[in-house]
This record gives C-alpha cells, sequence and structure tokens, in this order.
C-alpha cells in the first residue's frame, strides 16, 4: 500500500451515517492480536467494509492477526441481523440447540437443556416471504467448538449463535456471503480486551510487592502539638495552575 493509501480515507454511508476509513486508522486502532497486519490484509479489511457497509467502530467488523497466521476479518453476529433485518424479504427466525436425550436426536428451542442431555449441535430456521419453506440450517457442536474460553462457558449460546449466522449466510448469500463472525473462525475470544487483561494481571502479579519505608516518629501524648503554620494550609488544587 502506498502512502498515501495509509493516509487518505475511502469514504463511505452505513445505514445512513458517513464513516472514513484510513490504512493508518485500521492499523492503529482496529486490528486485534499481537502479529502485524500487511498492507494487502488492511486494503482488503477496508475494502470489505465499504461493499459491505460495515461500521467497524461499531464493532461490526475487525481484523484479528496472531503470529505468522494470515489476518481474519471477524464480522460481528449484531451485523448479520441488522443485514437481514433491511431485506425486504426476511421474515423472522428459529434457532435451538440439538441434544441428545435417552438415546434420541431432539431438537430444543433457545439455548437450554436437561442435566442429562448431551450436546451435540444447534439449528436455525430462517424465514424468507419469498420462499415456501425456510432455509435450515443444522451443524455439529463438535465440528465447530474451538475449545477456547467462551465456548467451554457458554457452548449452548455459542453452538445456537453460530448455527444462525450460518443460516443467515445461507438465506442472504448477496448480501452476507463471505462474512465470518468470530464463533466461527479459530480466533481467541475476548482479544478485543486482551490488553485490558494484561493489565489486570500484571496489577495482580505486582501489587502490594514493593515495601515502602515510612519515617517513624514517636508522639508524646504529653506535649501540646503546634497547630500547623499559614503556609502549610494549602490545597493540593494550587499546584494545578490556573486551569482550576
Amino acid at each position: 500500500m502506498s502512502n498515501d493509501l495509509m493516509t487518505k480515507s475511502v469514504e463511505f454511508e452505513v445505514n445512513g451515517e458517513p464513516v472514513k476509513l484510513s490504512g493508518s486508522t485500521v492499523k492503529n486502532y482496529l486490528v486485534r492480536g499481537n502479529a502485524e497486519v500487511t498492507e494487502q490484509e488492511i486494503v482488503m479489511f477496508i475494502n470489505l467494509c465499504k461493499y459491505q457497509k460495515l461500521n467497524p467502530f461499531l464493532n461490526e467488523a475487525y481484523l484479528v492477526k496472531f503470529g505468522s497466521n494470515p489476518a481474519q476479518i471477524i464480522v460481528g453476529k449484531e451485523a448479520f441481523m441488522k443485514r437481514a433485518e433491511t431485506n425486504d424479504n426476511f421474515d423472522g427466525l428459529e434457532a435451538g440447540i440439538i441434544v441428545e436425550r435417552d438415546g434420541n436426536m431432539v431438537d430444543v428451542e433457545g439455548a437450554i437443556k436437561l442435566k442429562n442431555d448431551l450436546l451435540i449441535g444447534g439449528w436455525a430456521k430462517v424465514y424468507r416471504s419469498d420462499r415456501k419453506s425456510p432455509i435450515t440450517v443444522r451443524i455439529s457442536y463438535e465440528e465447530f467448538n474451538k475449545s477456547q474460553a467462551t465456548w467451554k462457558q457458554m457452548p449452548l449460546n455459542m453452538i445456537r449463535k453460530t448455527a444462525i449466522v450460518n443460516a443467515m449466510r445461507e438465506a442472504f448469500p448477496g448480501s452476507l456471503g463471505n462474512m465470518y463472525t468470530e464463533e466461527e473462525q479459530a480466533v481467541p475470544t475476548g482479544s478485543r480486551s486482551s490488553s485490558e487483561e494484561a493489565v489486570k494481571r500484571e496489577v495482580k502479579e505486582k501489587a502490594n510487592t514493593e515495601v515502602i519505608d515510612m519515617e517513624y516518629q514517636e508522639v508524646d501524648e504529653n506535649k501540646p502539638v503546634d497547630p500547623p503554620k499559614e503556609t502549610e494550609k494549602k490545597s493540593a488544587f494550587d499546584d494545578a495552575g490556573p486551569g482550576f
């Protein structure tokens, strides 16, 4: 990417709001992970946002790159929902999980199961007013589970959300094709707050480990204490300058 493309902004509209993206803005503010993205990856990201009408400043899309792996363009589930709702043919959806119960495969609406149910997948149906039958997707939990923190903590919600975005993409290939969410890709969930988590870990590990010596002065209770001098009655704001 030339220096002009790194500094010049590409302008487009998302839901009537102007969005300006430059290569430097993407590189400095819209990339997550621990590796540096290439100019080609930045160009691809800007083009996707422009032609798919995504606003990255609302977390509708962002770039993730770890190590030597290629950068991944992640689209938020909310962007899928917004895009579907603006389509005149969108007529609602249903979604849930698939469990094994007493040796039978059972579809459960929502993301809740019985104690002895075994989670095996997720399902979703997207209805279009111009089609007689809904677009139905059934996916395997074993295939999509990334063994990451969020998948371990909320497996029912994660597989249900993944089924929804897969069904949305099949229902509206023209507007949602080639867009993938964090749940579908091997991206460490929670990477958007990795810097914050690093700070928290550092505080937890290093806080209160330094011993601070304070001068101790014995006080005679029978000796009267002199009142503070006038010059010592100084507010902390006095040193802050005329701005206060």
